[in-house]
């Protein structure tokens, strides 16, 4: 299986249950792992072939600006349809990741699309 990875990426969302919690944008962490629909092998060097991360990770921080949500398991989903509809990923993994209670490193929701 060929994937591609992208670690850590920091991205800003108004999130949360509580009225009070979306007032302010909130940082979160995104993990995310992509298979496209080549194999690495019959890419032959030609990054029109693969999935730009660099446009990845522009759409998904868009996509998390973008309006107000109660959870990150909805970011989550969302993420990882546009993953797969817009960046034609065979399949793909989301992780989201939000600081939210101060006697835990973090919360976090993973999801699993497949196209």
């Amino acid at each position: 299986m060929n994937e591609i990875w992208i670690k850590s990426l920091k991205i800003h969302s108004q999130i949360g249950v509580e009225e009070a919690e979306r007032a302010e944008l909130q940082e979160l962490q995104v993990d995310l792992c992509i298979q496209p629909s080549a194999p690495f092998p019959y890419m032959n060097d030609d990054v029109m072939r693969t999935i730009d991360y660099a446009a990845v990770s522009g759409r998904v921080r868009a996509l998390a600006s973008e309006g107000p949500r109660h959870l990150i398991e909805t970011l989550a989903a969302d993420i990882a349809r546009l993953l797969v509809d817009e960046f034609h990923a065979v399949a793909v993994t989301v992780e989201v990741r939000k600081f939210a209670l101060p006697e835990a490193d973090y919360v976090a929701v993973r999801c699993r699309l497949e196209r």
